[in-house]
């Protein structure tokens, strides 16, 4: 089933602002929360859906190649970061932060709505994120313009085998934090002249996470990670061009003790063709035909992204002829239309002559056929030059 637009998904217009944006999601997520919606799948996927809009529009980057490309400027993965193994306290603390409590993010709505609610409202604990990657990806012509699969190797940090990333050694258990008694944060109360004023903040002892290792991993030291290469499938759609960043959320570093994986980005970067240029989704190609050629007309075999090409030339073609072939070109990402392959003609003037081709272009000179006479269309070569592309 095809994603839908995500300003659709959370009804705000193209040109929304960032607050806008977000505030459309915070109502988007009290109404399909779980915990409103108990047992209710269509809500759960809804809620989700509505995660993976703002994860995109609330990033300028992300949301500037969706403005482009759609759902394929961001390699057709915006949503892996919301698997099964992200419960909804990590949706919302990856969009929101650890400032924001349910409480505080819903006003106190769900209170009331459950044990799920409850012990949600309890769990306030860190969620620790991984650091993005960042790699450039050099493509042909060729892959460009049918799309293709690469394989990445990544020296990245991932989840410790040993501990099965939760930094504890094989059979330890966990202890609850006694600075924080398992909230993951602390409360300071201090005396203003308003009156009591109360902050939270993270708990320095436990890092948040509301628990102790009894005994570390020898591993990974605790931390749940490993330095380690990885390769990694990555499925490239058809018709990126130079300076593009592709997202694949989650295949960046893996977070310290089961967080929530960083984004790998892909920049593209294009191999330059031998004899192809690009300009948008058409491609140039530039042919020398002889005067002969040019004057008595011949075929020519021409490169394309897909093999040779035969061009008929009509006797008398001009230099800066154009010849276009139809749907030769690169295909536009995201849509079903395709650029086209433009031959300029170029007329070859040799530099040396001999004698004796000299004298037969000294006849050829007097010739009444061999006085230019252009036409208003040779005139116009400039303004025909400058619509090609339009």
């Amino acid at each position: 089933m095809a994603k839908r637009d995500y300003y659709e998904v959370l009804g705000v217009d193209k040109n929304a602002s960032e607050a806008e944006i977000k505030k459309a999601y915070r109502q988007l997520a009290l109404k399909y929360h779980p915990d409103r919606n108990q047992g209710d799948k269509a809500a759960e996927e809804k809620f989700k859906e509505a995660a993976e809009a703002y994860e995109v529009l609330s990033n300028p980057e992300k949301r500037s190649k969706y403005d482009q490309y759609g759902h394929a400027g961001l390699s057709g993965d915006a949503s892996s970061g919301f698997g099964s193994g992200m419960s909804v306290e990590d949706i919302l603390r990856r969009h929101f932060g650890d400032s924001f409590g349910f409480d505080d993010l819903f006003g106190g709505a769900f209170s009331g709505f459950g044990s799920s609610s409850s012990g949600s409202r309890q769990r306030s604990h860190n969620v620790s994120k991984g650091t993005n990657l960042r790699v450039n990806l050099k493509l042909t012509l060729e892959e460009i313009a049918s799309g293709v699969e690469k394989k990445i190797k990544l020296n990245k940090y991932v989840k410790c085998k040993d501990c099965n990333g939760t930094g504890a050694k094989k059979g330890a258990s966990y202890s609850t934090c006694t600075s924080c008694h398992g909230a993951g944060y602390v409360t300071k109360v201090t005396n203003t002249f308003l009156g009591q004023m109360q902050s939270r903040s993270t708990c320095p002892y436990c890092g948040g996470e509301g628990k102790i290792i009894a005994e570390k991993c020898s591993t990974c030291n605790g931390d749940g990670i490993v330095k380690s290469e990885e390769i990694i499938n990555i499925a490239i759609p058809a018709g990126v061009s130079e300076g593009m960043h592709l997202t694949v959320s989650g295949k960046g570093n893996a977070a310290p003790r089961n967080g929530i994986p960083g984004d790998l980005i892909i920049k593209i970067e294009e191999i330059e063709h031998p004899y192809l240029k690009r300009e948008g989704n058409h491609l140039i190609y530039n042919h020398f035909l002889s005067f002969p050629e040019a004057s008595l007309g011949t075929t020519i075999e021409v490169p394309t992204l897909e093999g040779k090409a035969k061009i008929k030339i009509p006797a008398g073609t001009q230099p800066a002829k154009i010849m276009r072939l139809k749907g030769k070109g690169l295909p536009e990402i995201n849509k079903y239309g395709r650029g086209d392959l433009l031959v300029n003609i170029s007329v070859w003037v040799p530099q040396y002559l001999t004698k004796e081709e000299k004298d037969i272009l000294q006849k050829l000179q007097k010739s009444e056929n061999f006085i230019p006479k252009p036409s208003s269309s040779d005139k116009n070569v400039f303004n025909r030059m400058k619509n090609l592309f339009q």
